[in-house]
């Protein structure tokens, strides 16, 4: 009875011992805990500078003034040299382009009297950001959007090709053709050109016949050998018809900006107004005829019909526009697609081949079937619709 109770009062001493020492070490001991002060945060001043801008549309060869500018700042590392920074260093000059509202005012953009308005090179020169250059592909209907695209705009270039097998060494298109050789020997006639001058007789000279005597018989087109596995015969194949060049089509450029739809209006060229010719009143009987006969009749009608454009002028960088005179002249079709206004994003796309049409779009090669279509049908063309037959104009 007294070991237990002995026992009890050391667990109690060593329970309170360790709570003594708890509390010491939480209240003494532990270091305070750190609250998170608050930095001063020092405001960077950012040093701006006012510059120059049109605050309205501004027409070329207007007078600037204070009515149509403006300042407004901007951080001094984005400031240019070109940049004007003081309405005084711009009131009473004119605008050397087409100015619109907000531009920032560069040195480019104005002259000092109006005979510097002819002089200070294009105007499409202007529009071209530095770095970059201009170049014009021709374009129809089809391939310019149905005539969409405006000078502004931004535009993909998709290229479609043709492309052939050639011969290495020849550079010429494959098949090869073969013809046999003629060597010096019996048969041949020396100075021989074709397989019908060579021929001998017992009357033939043969001290004419030489190792220099040598010409090519007709040609046949260059096959290959198959073996019928049924037959167990062996067959010289010649291709039928010429090859088949294969079609691709992939985007080449993306978000190239349009410069200019047309021919630019040559500034210098002064229209000839040709002069009228006289009225000749018409003789009783006869009735006044409505056929045009002017002297100049391609001059009017050219006024009365709009020419269509065939050229289009992109602003590419240098290495595309090497590439885009390539093509042009390698005979490749260009196509364009007019992009969204503000849509500058770039969409990685795959070259579109037979191969890929037929796997991307599963579309299936028809099987061979014991039956057909009446009429035959060798080539896709367009229903001839009532509406879009023209009448024969009457004699």
């Amino acid at each position: 009875m007294r070991k237990g109770r002995i026992f009890f009062i050391i667990a109690l001493i060593l329970i309170l011992g360790l709570a003594a020492v708890a509390i010491v070490y939480f209240r003494l001991l532990q270091p305070a805990s750190s609250e998170p002060v608050a930095e001063a945060v020092t405001t960077q001043v950012v040093d701006k500078v006012e510059v120059v801008v049109v605050t309205q549309h501004t027409p070329r060869g207007y007078l600037l003034n204070e009515t149509v500018l403006g300042v407004i700042e901007i951080p001094r590392d984005m400031l240019i040299e070109s940049y004007f920074t003081d309405l005084t260093q711009v009131v009473g000059r004119q605008a050397r382009v087409d100015l619109e509202a907000n531009m920032l005012l560069t040195s480019s953009m104005v002259v000092d009297s109006p005979d510097q308005l002819s002089t200070t090179g294009s105007l499409a020169a202007l529009s071209i950001p530095r770095g970059m250059v201009a170049i014009s592909i021709p374009i129809n209907r089809l391939s310019s959007v149905s005539y969409a695209p405006q000078p502004g705009d931004h535009v993909n270039v998709i290229a479609t090709l043709l492309l052939v097998d050639l011969d290495t060494d020849y550079q010429s298109e494959t098949p090869n053709r073969n013809a046999a050789v003629l060597g010096a020997g019996p048969g041949v006639v020396i100075g021989a050109e074709t397989a019908d001058e060579v021929s001998v007789d017992a009357n033939t000279d043969m001290s004419k016949v030489t190792a220099q005597s040598v010409g090519a018989g007709p040609t046949s087109v260059i096959g290959r050998t198959e073996i019928d596995p049924l037959l167990e015969q062996t067959w010289y194949v010649v291709p039928s018809e010429a090859q088949r060049p294969r079609l691709v089509s992939q985007t080449l450029l993306q978000d190239a900006i349009v410069l200019g739809v047309g021919d630019f209006p040559l500034t210098d060229q002064v229209e000839e107004v040709p002069a009228s010719t006289p009225e000749v009143p018409p003789v009783e009987g006869e009735t006044e005829s409505t056929e045009y006969t002017s002297e100049y009749p391609e001059a009017e009608l050219a006024k009365l019909e709009p020419k269509l454009p065939d050229l289009i002028t992109l602003i590419v960088n240098p290495q595309d526009a090497v590439t885009l005179n390539y093509l042009v002249y390698a005979g490749s079709q260009l196509t364009l697609a007019l992009r969204p206004s503000g849509d500058d994003t770039r969409v990685q796309t795959e070259a579109t081949t037979m191969d890929f049409l037929l796997k991307q779009y599963n579309i299936p090669v028809p099987v061979k079937l014991p039956y057909g279509i009446e009429p035959r049908v060798d080539d896709l063309l367009p229903p001839q619709l009532a509406n879009d037959v023209v009448p024969t104009p009457e004699p």
